[in-house]
C-alpha cells in the first residue's frame, strides 16, 4: 500500500478499446470476452516491458513505464497481438512528464494529456506526444509521422503528435485530427471589422470587407481560417482576444475598421496573437474606393507573410484576391446582396436577391453576382418560402450562367448539385458537381453542409456524419451545420449522441426552430413519447402560425392515441393546402398518417409525393420514422424508382 503520494517522471499509456459500450448492448458476453482478452494482452506485453499497470476503468486503462522507448515498443506490440484473432480495436496514446502517483491511481497535467493523445488515436494505431517522439530520434528502429501541431483541451501549449508508422499498425488522418482539435499553429480568425463611417449604411461594406479576406486567406494552402458564421459571432461584442481565441479554437485573430468617405476608403488592420494577446503587425491603408480588390490582396499578403516566419509549410498563390469586376457600383450591390443573404431570414434573402440582379445589371458577366443568385434561390425553395419547382429552376439558370463566365466557384457548382438532388433526382449529376466543388473549396463549410445532404439522402450517414464534423472545425458556431449533425446523428440510430448535439445547438440560440423541431424526433427515435408532444408542442408556437408547424404535433398524436387531435391537424393541413394553391403537403399528410398506423393513406401520398417530384421524399431510406414501412414491398419500390437502391448510390 501506498502511503502517500508519489511524484515521479513516467511515460504514460492510455488505452481504450473502441466500440466496447455498443458491443455491450450488443452482445455482452462477447464484449466481456473481448475486454478480458485485451487485458491479458496488455498485461503480458506490460510486465514484458517493466511497465506497470495503474488502474483499469471499463474498456480502458492507464500504464506508466520509467522508459519512453520500452512503452512504445510495448504499444507496438499489443497493437500487434490485438490484430490477431480474436481481433480487438484498441486506441493507444502515450506522453512523457511528471505524475502524482498514489493508491487511487495517477494524476496531474501528463496524464491528461497523454487521455487527450489517446482520443485521437484510431483503432490499431500508436500515437504519443512531441515529449515521446523526442526520445526516439536516438532509436531508428521505430518510425514515426507527425500529424502536426494541435490544441488539446484543457492543455495550454500547442502539442504536436505522432503515430508509429509501422507494418500491421494504422495511422490517423490528418483531417481527422483537424475536425477532433480544429486548432494548430495555422489557425487565424478574422473578426468583423468595425464600421468607422458615422452611417450605419455602410455596415454592408464593412462585413464585406471581411468576408473578402477571410476567403482570400481560405486560399492559403495549410493555413486554417475560421469562417465567416462563427466569426460574426462575435460581432459587437467586447471580449478578450485570448477568450476568443479558445472559443475558436485559433493561435492568431485579425481584426480591424473600415472607413468609408465618397470614393476614399481607410482600413486599418491588426494580428494578434491569441495565446498572449499581443499584437504581432498592424497598419493603416489609405485608398480610393477603385483600389479596393487590391489592398484585400495586400493586406492578405502581409498576414499570410507575418504567419510564414514561424510556420514554413504555409503557402500562398501569387494573388490571393481575384477582381471579379471592374464596376465599383456592381460590387457595391453584390456587397449588399452577400449583407442581406447572411441574415438567413426569407424577407433578407428577398433582399439579396435583388441586390444581385441590380449587379447583374450593371456588370452582365459577373460570375459572383449570379453564385450569390443561385444560392438565394435555393435556399428559399429548401425552407419553402418558394414553390420548389421554380425556386430550383432559377437557381438552375443562375448557376449555369455564373459557371459560364468562371467554372471556377465553388459555390456555383454547388448550387448546381443541390437542384441535381432536389429537382432532378439526378444524383450522378450532383456527385460530379459536388466532386468540383470540393476540390474549389476543400475547407469550405458550406460545400461540405451541402455535400452531407447528398451522403444523407443516400442513407451514407456515417460519411455525413465524419464530413459534418470537419466542417464544424472551421464553422463551430453554424446553427445550420450544428443541427445537421444531430440530424446525422439521428439517422444512424444514435438517438442520445442526437439529443445531445441538438441541446448544443440550441444553447446557441435557444430560439432556433430547425434545432427545436429536431430535438422532438430525437425523443421520437428514444422512445419518449411525451416528451416529443411538449417539445413539438413548442416548435409549433415558435413558428406562430395556427396552419403551419403543426404536421410533427399529427404524428406524435396519432403514436400517443390521441386520435382526435391528429384528425384535426388533418383537417388543417387540408384548409392550408386550400389557402396556399401553390404548396404541395403530400409528405405532411404522409407523416400524419405514419403516426397515425394507416399504412394505406401512407403510400397513397407518398405516391403523391413521388409523382409531385417533391423533395422531401428523399429522405425516406435515412429519416428513421420510416422504418414502420420499410418491411412493404411498397417502400422498396419507391426506393427502386427514385434510384436510391444500393447499387444506384454514387459516391465520391
Amino acid at each position: 500500500m501506498v502511503t502517500e503520494n508519489i511524484r515521479l517522471l513516467a511515460a504514460i499509456m492510455f488505452a481504450d478499446m473502441v466500440g466496447y459500450t455498443e458491443l455491450m448492448q450488443q452482445d455482452e458476453e462477447q464484449a466481456k470476452k473481448n475486454r478480458d482478452h485485451q487485458r491479458a494482452v496488455l498485461e503480458d506485453c506490460i510486465l514484458l516491458h517493466r511497465g506497470n499497470v495503474i488502474q483499469y476503468y471499463g474498456d480502458g486503462s492507464l500504464s506508466i513505464f520509467g522508459s519512453a522507448i520500452e512503452a512504445v515498443k510495448c504499444a507496438i506490440a499489443i497493437q500487434k497481438r490485438l490484430q490477431k484473432e480474436p481481433k480487438v480495436p484498441l486506441r493507444i496514446g502515450l506522453h512523457l512528464g511528471d505524475i502524482v502517483y498514489d493508491d487511487e491511481g495517477a494524476y496531474g497535467d501528463a496524464v491528461n494529456l497523454a487521455a487527450r493523445i489517446e482520443s485521437l488515436a484510431s483503432p490499431g494505431s500508436v500515437m504519443m506526444s512531441d515529449r515521446v517522439n523526442d526520445e526516439l530520434l536516438s532509436h531508428p528502429g521505430i518510425e514515426t509521422v507527425s500529424l502536426g501541431k494541435h490544441y488539446l483541451k484543457h492543455i495550454k501549449r500547442a502539442v504536436e503528435v505522432f503515430a508509429v508508422k509501422q507494418k500491421g499498425l494504422s495511422v490517423p488522418t490528418l483531417s481527422s485530427i483537424k475536425a477532433q482539435t480544429g486548432s494548430s499553429s495555422r489557425s487565424i480568425a478574422v473578426l468583423p471589422f468595425v464600421n468607422m463611417s458615422g452611417n450605419v449604411e455602410n455596415e454592408y461594406f464593412s462585413d464585406g470587407i471581411t468576408e473578402e479576406i477571410i476567403n482570400a486567406l481560405a486560399r492559403v494552402e495549410g493555413l486554417n481560417v475560421t469562417s465567416r458564421t462563427s466569426a460574426f459571432a462575435f460581432k459587437q461584442k467586447n471580449k478578450d482576444i485570448r477568450d476568443i481565441g479558445t472559443e475558436l479554437n485559433v493561435s492568431h485573430v485579425l481584426e480591424g475598421s473600415v472607413r468609408r468617405s465618397a470614393n476614399q476608403v481607410r482600413i486599418t488592420a491588426q494580428l494578434i496573437n491569441t495565446s498572449d494577446g499581443f499584437h504581432i503587425w498592424s497598419e493603416v491603408f489609405d485608398r480610393d474606393l477603385e483600389d479596393i480588390f487590391q489592398v484585400q490582396d495586400e493586406i492578405s499578403k502581409k498576414i499570410t507573410a507575418k504567419l510564414k516566419e514561424n510556420v514554413k509549410e504555409i503557402a500562398a498563390p501569387e494573388k490571393l484576391v481575384q477582381q471579379s469586376t471592374d464596376n465599383v457600383r456592381a460590387y457595391n450591390h453584390y456587397l449588399k446582396g452577400k449583407y442581406y443573404w447572411h441574415k438567413w431570414t426569407s424577407e433578407a434573402v428577398l433582399k439579396s436577391i435583388k441586390q444581385f440582379e441590380e449587379a447583374i445589371e450593371l456588370c452582365p458577366d459577373y460570375s459572383e453576382a449570379y453564385a450569390g443568385l443561385a444560392m438565394s434561390y435555393s435556399y428559399l425553395g429548401a425552407i419553402g418560402q418558394m414553390p420548389s419547382h421554380i425556386a430550383y429552376e432559377k437557381a438552375e439558370k443562375a448557376a449555369l450562367k455564373s459557371l459560364e463566365y468562371d467554372d471556377r466557384i465553388s459555390a456555383s457548382h454547388t448550387a448546381l448539385a443541390l437542384v441535381k438532388v432536389l429537382l432532378h433526382w439526378d444524383f450522378k449529376g450532383a456527385a460530379k458537381h459536388f466532386e468540383k466543388a470540393l476540390a474549389l473549396g476543400p475547407e469550405s463549410p458550406n460545400v461540405k453542409q451541402a455535400y452531407a445532404l447528398f451522403l444523407k439522402v443516400q442513407g451514407k450517414n456515417k460519411q455525413a456524419i465524419r464530413i459534418l464534423k470537419e466542417a464544424l472545425v472551421q464553422d463551430p458556431f453554424s446553427l445550420t451545420i450544428n443541427s445537421d449533425l444531430a440530424r446525422a446523428y439521428l439517422n444512424a440510430g444514435k438517438n442520445k449522441k442526437a439529443l445531445e448535439q441538438f441541446n448544443k445547438t440550441l444553447d446557441l440560440d435557444a430560439n432556433f426552430r430547425t434545432a427545436i423541431e429536431g430535438k422532438g424526433w430525437a425523443y421520437v427515435a428514444l422512445g419518449e413519447y411525451e416528451k416529443a408532444e411538449e417539445i413539438f408542442e413548442d416548435y409549433r408556437k415558435s413558428v406562430g402560425h395556427k396552419l403551419k408547424g403543426i404536421t410533427q404535433l399529427g404524428y406524435i398524436y396519432g403514436k400517443l392515441g390521441k386520435e382526435k387531435k391528429a384528425e384535426k391537424i388533418l383537417e388543417l393541413l387540408k384548409q392550408r393546402e386550400k389557402e396556399d394553391t401553390e404548396i404541395s403537403l403530400a409528405m405532411d399528410f404522409a407523416v400524419v398518417h405514419l403516426g397515425m398506423g394507416n399504412k394505406e393513406k401512407v403510400f397513397e401520398y407518398l405516391q403523391q409525393a413521388f409523382d409531385e417530384h417533391l423533395g422531401g421524399i428523399l429522405f425516406i431510406k435515412t429519416n428513421p420514422i420510416w422504418e414502420d414501412i420499410r418491411d412493404d414491398e411498397r417502400f422498396d419500390k419507391l426506393v427502386d424508382a427514385i434510384g436510391l437502391n444500393e447499387n444506384q448510390l454514387v459516391i465520391i
